[in-house]
């Protein structure tokens, strides 16, 4: 059941919201989390934890957890086709994690909301967000069906299409990638190892092959018109035409797919009075590079830090968020924004010239060194 009063309410249960109420449980202050939906995804979404997020997770008690649970990948590599580009090890960071954690969404929303359980937090579900108003004292959530909870602060981790965002009047600026993005959890055999992520550069457009604990593999690609359920013949077509030639993948099942539009925007502010955003629902990205649920765990983690000053008084912290989040948000837009029109180039005149120019930097340990830090997210430390 909602309660009527706390002293903050989070709307959305995905691992931002979860990371925000996590940093508050325990330190004498009432938080509730409410989502739209009956129960959490049990589909694997997100599927890569990069260094940085495993070291602020820290703080709240899981990164031992979510590391126990997942393959630890140390390097990542560009390739076109069989040719390797750019090699980036992990193994070498100054870090307790060394490596990318390969681990499906579910299980570190799992693995969050146990934690949250153990620390007296609670989810309230399935609850719909239909408006929010604030003033001077603290804000007001109406949900489908008239309940009401008047909170000193609100956050909104409610994802892309946030209706926290728009109820605070917030900005949403960017546009949205031509292509769509197909996704699928398949089980296969061939050219693709075990433990490392590969993103294949191809005309054709990106095709990202990653290893889940289970024994699958993440297959995330650009395409026109992605289906909304890829089958073993579509994804067997992406990787005859983009992934390794001399030993070719075999697709052999697919466990679970979708298919998804990539939209890059960074919201106008962070902050509107009492209400404050963090995750998708203040900046979305495409997913090459795996820094999505990333930079979203990173926000609530800080955001959770900036409550816990503001609570006691102190608003001035929250505004230190926004000042310190948005930029990194929007280096990470840009990053993200920069692999993929590099993994897309079809012109046939400019890709052999492209991949010249990443193999001569490739062989360079400083930009090796700089393109591993960020990925790993650690250059946001």
């Amino acid at each position: 059941m909602l309660p009527e009063t706390t002293d903050v309410l989070v709307i959305g249960a995905g691992p931002t919201g979860l990371t925000v109420a996590l940093s508050l449980a325990g330190q004498g202050f009432d938080v509730t989390v409410v989502d739209s939906e009956e129960a959490g995804d049990n589909t694997s979404r997100a599927a890569v934890v990069h260094a940085r997020t495993l070291e602020v997770l820290e703080g709240i008690g899981v990164s031992g957890r979510l590391a126990a649970l997942g393959i630890h990948a140390p390097q990542f590599t560009i390739k076109d086709r069989d040719r390797v580009l750019v090699p980036v090890r992990f193994d070498g960071l100054p870090t307790r994690y060394p490596y990318t954690l390969m681990i499906s969404q579910a299980v570190t929303e799992r693995v969050l909301l146990e934690r949250l359980v153990e620390l007296g937090g609670r989810v309230a579900r399935p609850y719909t967000l239909e408006s929010l108003t604030q003033d001077g004292e603290g804000v007001t959530a109406v949900f489908t069906g008239g309940d009401t909870v008047t909170a000193k602060y609100a956050v909104g981790a409610d994802g892309m299409h946030s209706t926290v965002r728009e109820q605070a009047g917030i900005g949403f600026t960017g546009g949205r990638y031509a292509e769509s993005f197909s996704l699928a959890d398949v089980r296969l055999t061939g050219g693709v190892p075990a433990d490392e992520v590969l993103l294949f550069f191809s005309p054709a457009g990106l095709v990202v092959v990653a290893p889940l604990p289970d024994g699958g593999h993440r297959i995330v690609a650009t395409v026109d018109e992605a289906p909304a359920e890829p089958d073993v013949a579509f994804v067997q077509a992406l990787l005859d035409s983009r992934g390794p030639e001399r030993d070719r993948a075999v697709v052999h099942e697919v466990v679970w797919g979708s298919r998804f539009r990539v939209h890059h925007r960074v919201a106008d502010t962070y902050r509107a009075g009492r209400v404050v955003l963090a995750g998708d629902a203040a900046h979305v990205h495409s997913p090459a590079g795996g820094q999505g649920m990333n930079t979203g765990i990173q926000d609530a983690t800080a955001l959770g830090e900036a409550l816990l000053v503001a609570l006691k008084g102190d608003e001035g912290a929250l505004d230190a968020y926004a000042a310190a989040r948005r930029p990194v948000a929007e280096e990470v837009v840009a990053f993200a924004g920069r692999l993929t029109r590099l993994a897309t180039m079809n012109n046939r005149r400019l890709r052999p010239i492209r991949n010249l120019v990443l193999r001569v930097l490739a062989r360079n340990p400083v930009f090796r060194r700089r393109l591993a830090w960020r990925l790993s997210g650690l250059v946001y430390r």
